[in-house]
């Protein structure tokens, strides 16, 4: 990795820590897309960003289970499908012109997601569903998280949300647990691969733990500016274009 990277990239995944981190998600979909502006190899994106997730989602749980804002009913039949699920997903790779239209649309949902949820408005009438569900859902989410590199979370937010399984600041806390064990499971996959590494990693991890402890104290009691979302819903549309665009 050049060092112009290496300085770029620093602030990015920062930035993209604080930010998904007070949501309750690792920020996988925004260290790609950080990595995919400034040209990162396929290849090391995605251990990258597994590597990066496990750290900040481990911040995030804490701070959101301390918080209350967390729901044993809702994750451990989500958990328990998709860890099996996510190894399996990480020992699988894509070639480098199907890896990157996939992340690209990945990033575009991300964007979606953000942008559609900049303002989160808490609806008291819950909707209860079945442990089978949860175990289904659980299991796909799982299999997409191992193989993409992210830890899961930018998919099952919306669908949290959209069925109204769960409170807006719980459904956050859910997620971050989800991530993380997702991205232990697909990381490990992953490694069996022997894949290789950025050597700017450690200051990369550096910066998302600094970004991750400020995002997820913040969150875990407070929601996040919408004005701030609707900007990083801008970036990673930009990044994802570029991902299925550029040849």
């Amino acid at each position: 990795m050049q060092i112009d990277h290496l300085l770029l990239l620093i602030p990015l995944i920062f930035l993209a820590a604080l930010l998904f981190s007070s949501v309750g998600h690792g920020g996988a979909s925004g260290y790609l897309a950080a990595m995919a502006l400034v040209g990162v190899m396929p290849a090391q994106m995605r251990p990258a960003a597994l590597v990066l997730n496990v750290f900040v989602a481990s911040i995030a749980v804490y701070k959101f289970y301390r918080a209350g804002a967390f729901s044993w009913q809702l994750f451990l039949p989500l958990g328990l499908a998709s860890i099996p699920a996510a190894f399996i997903g990480g020992t699988l790779s894509l070639p480098s012109h199907i890896y990157k239209p996939v992340i690209g649309v990945v990033l575009l949902l991300a964007a979606w997601h953000v942008f559609s949820h900049a303002k989160r408005i808490d609806n008291e009438l819950l909707n209860k569903v079945s442990k089978t569900v949860l175990l289904g859902v659980g299991a796909v989410l799982g299999l997409l998280s191992g193989l993409t590199g992210v830890g899961g979370g930018i998919f099952l937010s919306p669908l949290l949300l959209f069925f109204k399984w769960g409170e807006t600041r719980v459904i956050s806390g859910v997620s971050a647990a989800f991530i993380l064990v997702n991205s232990i499971a697909g990381l490990v996959g992953v490694l069996l691969k022997s894949p290789t590494l950025p050597s700017a990693l450690p200051y990369w991890v550096l910066a998302a733990v600094f970004g991750g402890l400020i995002g997820a104290e913040y969150g875990s009691r407070k929601l996040a500016n919408p004005s701030i979302r609707k900007l990083l819903a801008l970036v990673l549309l930009l990044a994802g274009s570029k991902m299925i665009f550029a040849t």
